[in-house]
């Protein structure tokens, strides 16, 4: 079922970069990813709490927070870059090297969780990267 979850990202992931581009002309990035990361936590807040999910934040453990905080962080200084790229570049330019973060994804599993990679895994990624430069 993981994979289901992972199409329906894929397309969101694609639909958010088309209406960003659309909606950062003419305005600032950095306002717009404001804006657009407002939306993401009412959103979000508002499932957990209509879950019921917010009592857990409570055993939520001291690296949890940390990682959680510094994701976090990350995803804010990736929004801020890639609204500046795509108000300044062509979307089907700036989207494919921003998807260079799957091979970094791919690395970083291999060096910091001891993930193992398949020759197939290897291989592709290999070929996102080739891709990713006859693109641009």
């Amino acid at each position: 079922m993981w994979w289901i979850f992972a199409l329906l990202s894929a397309l969101f992931a694609a639909l958010t970069a088309l209406f960003a581009k659309m909606g950062v002309k003419n305005i600032d990035s950095n306002l717009a990813t404001a804006v657009r990361t407002t939306v993401v936590m009412l959103l979000v807040w508002a499932i957990v709490t209509y879950k019921g999910n917010l009592s857990s934040i409570q055993t939520f453990s001291k690296n949890t927070w940390v990682f959680l905080i510094l994701s976090g962080l990350s995803t804010g200084l990736s929004w801020l870059f890639y609204f500046k790229a795509i108000q300044l570049g062509k979307l089907s330019q700036v989207a494919p090297i921003d998807k260079l973060s799957l091979v970094l994804t791919i690395v970083f599993s291999v060096m910091f969780l001891g993930e193992e990679i398949s020759m197939k895994a290897a291989i592709g990624a290999i070929l996102i990267v080739a891709g990713v430069f006859l693109m641009i």
